[in-house]
C-alpha cells in the first residue's frame, strides 16, 4: 500500500512504506485504533488528576463558610478562563511543532529548543493574565459581582500567580514528554502531588490557619511539585535523550511562527470555554434553581470532558509524528481513528446519562426540584457528549496538523454565530435551561461536523509538506 500518489512536488510520498508492506489494510486501523487508545489512557487520567487538584482545593475551603465557597470556586472559574487557557490553549504549539520535530528533524535536541521557546513564550502571556489577575477587582466588580467575591476573588488571584506559572511549565513539559510518545510520566506524577495538594491544603488552610488564602498558596505549590517531579523524570529515567542543554540563543529565533501558533491555540480552545462560561452567566439570569442545575450539570462535565480532551491530546501528538515521518496515508488515517474513537466513546457515555438522568443529580444535590430540572435537561447533555467527542478528537489532528486557526474559526462561527445565540433565545422564551443546553448541542455539532469535513477533505501530501516547512523555518 502506498501512502500517496506520486506527484512533481512529493516524489517519495508514493512509494511503500515499510510499516505497511503486506500487512492488510483493517490491521492498519485496528492497529492505529489500540494505539491511540493506549495514549490516550494516561492523558485522560492526567487531566482528570489535574482538575482534582483545584476541585480538591474547592472542597476543602468549602469547610470554612459558603462565602469562601463561592469565591475559591469562583477564583479558579476565572483562573480556568484566562491563566489555565495559556497552559491548555498555548502549549497546543507544542502538539504541531514538537510533535513532527521528533520525528521530521534530523537533530533530536531541536525538540528542546522548542520546549525552552514554548517556556518563553508561554511564560510571556502568562505575565500578561497575570496583570489582570492584579487588577481583577475592579473587574469583577464592573461585571457585577458580589462585593465580598470582588475583594477576595481578587487577592484569591494575587496569591496564586506564582503558582499558576508552575500549571503553563507543567503542561508545556508534558508536551514535551508526549512529543516523544512518553504518556504516562504526567499521569504518575499528578498520583503524587494530587494527595499532596489535599494534605498542603488542609495544611496550610486549617492548620496554619491562614483560612481562605491558603488555599492558592498551597495549590500552587503542588503545581511547582508536579513541574519539577516531572523535569526529574526526564532527567533521571526517560526523556532526556531530545534535551541538548540550554541555549537561549537559538531558542529566542523564530519567535514568532511559535508565538502566533500558541495565540491561535489559545483562541482555539478559549472561544469554546468562553462560550460555556457565557452559558452559565445565562443560566443564572433564568433564577437560583437553573443556575444549580446548570452547576450540577457543568461540574460533571468538567470530569468527562477530560475524555475528548484526552483523545485531542493523543491525536495532535500521533497526527504531528506521521506528518514528521512523511506518513500522509497514517496521518490521515490517524485523524479518522481518533475521530471514530471518540463517537464511540462519547455514545458510551450517552448511553450512561440517559440510564442515570434521573438520579444523576443527587450525585451533587438532594434539592428534588434541582434534580428533576437535571433530569428534564439530560436528554441534551448526553447528545452533547457525541459531539464534544468529535470535536476533541478532530480538533485534536487539526492541531497536529498546525491548523489552529482553522479551529479558532469554526468555534466562532458555530459558537458566537449560532449556537448561542439560538440558546439564548430559546432560553428566555419558553425552553428556559433546556434551550440553553439544545443551543449548546447545535452549536457543537456544527463545530464537530465542520471540523471532521476539512479532514476529509485535506491533501494530506500537502500537510506533510507544511510540516517539514515548519521544520526548515525553524517554526
Amino acid at each position: 500500500m502506498t501512502d500517496l500518489p506520486p506527484s512533481e512536488t512529493s516524489p517519495l510520498l508514493g512509494k511503500p512504506h515499510p510499516d505497511d508492506v503486506g500487512i492488510p489494510e483493517w490491521r492498519h486501523w485496528l492497529t492505529e485504533s489500540w494505539l491511540q487508545v493506549k495514549a490516550s489512557i494516561p492523558v485522560i487520567l492526567a487531566y482528570m488528576l489535574q482538575n482534582s487538584l483545584q476541585t480538591i482545593s474547592v472542597l476543602i475551603v468549602g469547610r470554612l463558610s459558603p462565602e469562601a465557597l463561592a469565591t475559591a470556586a469562583f477564583s479558579y472559574m476565572f483562573a480556568m478562563a484566562t491563566g489555565w487557557l495559556v497552559a491548555l490553549g498555548g502549549t497546543t504549539a507544542l502538539d504541531t511543532l514538537a510533535s513532527s520535530s521528533y520525528t521530521g528533524s534530523k537533530d533530536k535536541h531541536d525538540l528542546g529548543i522548542l520546549l525552552q521557546r514554548g517556556l518563553f513564550v508561554l511564560t510571556i502571556f502568562y505575565a500578561i493574565i497575570a496583570i489582570v489577575w492584579i487588577f481583577s477587582e475592579h473587574l469583577f466588580r464592573a461585571l457585577g459581582q458580589e462585593e465580598y467575591i470582588c475583594v477576595q476573588s481578587a487577592k484569591f488571584l494575587q496569591l496564586l500567580i506564582p503558582g499558576g506559572l508552575g500549571y503553563v511549565w507543567f503542561e508545556a513539559m508534558k508536551k514535551f514528554m508526549q512529543a516523544q510518545e512518553l504518556h504516562r510520566p504526567g499521569t504518575y506524577v499528578l498520583l503524587i502531588t494530587s494527595p499532596l495538594n489535599a494534605l498542603l491544603n488542609y495544611l496550610f488552610i486549617y492548620t496554619f490557619d491562614m483560612g481562605l488564602y491558603g488555599a492558592p498558596i498551597a495549590t500552587g505549590i503542588a503545581y511547582w511539585a508536579s513541574f519539577l517531579l516531572l523535569v526529574t523524570y526526564a532527567t533521571f529515567v526517560q526523556g532526556h535523550e531530545c534535551w541538548g542543554g540550554l541555549a537561549p540563543r537559538r531558542a529566542l529565533q523564530q519567535l514568532w511562527p511559535f508565538t502566533r501558533l500558541a495565540l491561535l491555540g489559545f483562541i482555539h480552545v478559549g472561544t469554546e470555554w468562553w462560550a460555556f462560561e457565557i452559558v452559565a452567566l445565562v443560566a443564572g439570569r433564568l433564577g437560583t434553581l437553573s443556575l444549580a442545575a446548570q452547576s450540577v450539570i457543568m461540574t460533571a462535565d468538567q470530569v468527562m470532558n477530560t475524555i475528548p480532551f484526552g483523545l485531542g491530546v493523543a491525536a495532535s501528538g500521533r497526527v504531528g509524528n506521521l506528518l514528521g515521518a512523511q506518513r500522509a496515508v497514517g496521518a490521515r488515517r490517524a485523524s479518522l481513528c481518533a475521530a471514530m474513537l471518540s463517537v464511540l466513546f462519547g455514545t458510551l457515555i450517552l448511553a450512561a446519562l440517559m440510564g442515570t438522568k434521573n438520579v444523576f443529580g443527587r450525585i451533587f444535590n438532594d434539592d428534588d426540584d434541582v434534580v428533576a430540572l437535571v433530569s428534564k435537561v439530560m436528554p441534551f447533555v448526553a447528545l452533547f457528549q457525541i459531539a464534544d467527542g468529535l470535536n476533541g478528537s478532530c480538533g485534536g489532528a487539526l492541531r497536529g496538523m498546525g491548523k489552529q486557526w482553522v479551529g479558532a474559526l469554526v468555534n466562532i462561527v458555530a459558537y458566537y454565530c449560532a449556537g448561542l445565540p439560538a440558546g439564548i433565545y430559546l432560553a428566555f422564551h419558553g425552553w428556559g435551561l433546556s434551550g440553553l443546553w439544545i443551543g449548546n448541542c447545535a452549536g457543537l455539532y456544527i463545530v464537530g461536523t465542520l471540523e471532521l469535513v476539512i479532514i476529509l477533505l485535506s491533501r494530506w501530501d500537502k500537510e506533510v509538506e507544511s510540516a517539514l516547512g515548519r521544520l526548515d523555518h525553524g517554526e
